[in-house]
């Protein structure tokens, strides 16, 4: 079957230039034979005006040049479709490209995309809304707030605010019902986590893979700010899951779960795929299993 490709283009993620982007994926794409159009991104999230253009120019690939969050809502908006989505990162973090081993330069995504091989991933849900790679409630969704408001986007923007933030964060009460066990903590985050990426190469749950049909959960515990990080440091680098019993003890809590309650009495932030989300006094969230065609290296 021909390929017709669907480039939805973010004009405001990451830091590059798009203009330009826009002109080497079309005349790649074309030195290639392969027929295409190009869309922006839209401010709402929602793709589903693209399902009747879709069906009507029968195209067989959707791909992303943007952020985990543009990704997410296009894979949402057009999962339905069953084409497959293909991603040339050029966002704040990457973490889903990363993940599935895509360059986050242009021209070898772009490869990726012509040459590679789809396969099935997982995606999951929170509270009902579809999330490819990664959700935090507490720190980390705090600083993605900040972030969201910021004029100058990039790593160096990002790493300033985790580092303003650090410092002053407060823990936040949470219950946890997972795998059939219930607990209290105070944490300063809850990771969720369908991607070992935490963006930029940075990994917070090593042993989480796109595929594993399995959600990781990190979670940092209640202690001095020293401490923690280099508890964190030691389980990023030991890369260990052990029983969830044994990991409650511990003071960063690593387990895999298929679904998890979390109770958020002092309504925490959120975020889902690094952009902002509506503060819950529950979450809910569980795993969609092979849910969407992921275009991958070779």
């Amino acid at each position: 079957m021909s390929r017709k490709i669907l480039y939805i283009i973010n004009p405001i993620a990451g830091t590059r230039t798009k203009k330009d982007l826009q002109q080497f994926i079309e005349k790649r794409t074309a030195d290639a034979g392969i027929p295409f159009q190009v869309f922006p991104s839209v401010a709402s999230g929602d793709y589903s005006f693209l399902l009747s253009i879709i069906e009507e120019e029968r195209f067989t690939d959707i791909v992303v040049a943007g952020g985990d969050g543009t990704i997410s809502q296009v894979v949402s908006s057009l999962m339905k479709t069953k084409l497959n989505f293909g991603i040339i990162p050029c966002g704040s973090g990457n973490g889903l490209a990363l993940a599935a081993g895509i360059s986050k330069k242009p021209e070898k995504a772009l490869e990726v995309v012509l040459n590679g091989k789809p396969s099935l991933v997982d995606g999951f849900l929170v509270n009902g809304h579809f999330a490819c790679m990664l959700t935090g409630i507490g720190f980390d969704a705090k600083v993605a707030h900040e972030f969201s408001k910021q004029k100058t986007r990039g790593l160096k923007t990002y790493a300033t605010l985790v580092s303003k933030n650090f410092f002053s964060a407060d823990p936040y009460p949470f219950i946890v019902e997972a795998n059939g066990l219930r607990f209290s903590t105070e944490a300063y985050f809850i990771s969720i986590a369908n991607s070992n990426q935490f963006g930029n190469n940075f990994t917070i749950a090593p042993k989480a893979l796109l595929s594993d049909g399995y959600l990781d959960i990190v979670i940092a515990k209640r202690s001095g700010k020293p401490y923690l990080l280099f508890n964190l440091i030691k389980q990023i680098l030991a890369g260990k899951l052990i029983k969830m019993e044994s990991s409650l003890k511990q003071p960063v809590i690593y387990f895999q779960t298929e679904k998890i309650k979390i109770l958020n009495p002092a309504e925490a932030p959120m975020h889902i795929d690094g952009d902002p989300a509506e503060m819950a006094a529950e979450v809910n969230v569980q795993i969609l299993k092979s849910c969407f065609l992921l275009i991958q290296p070779v």
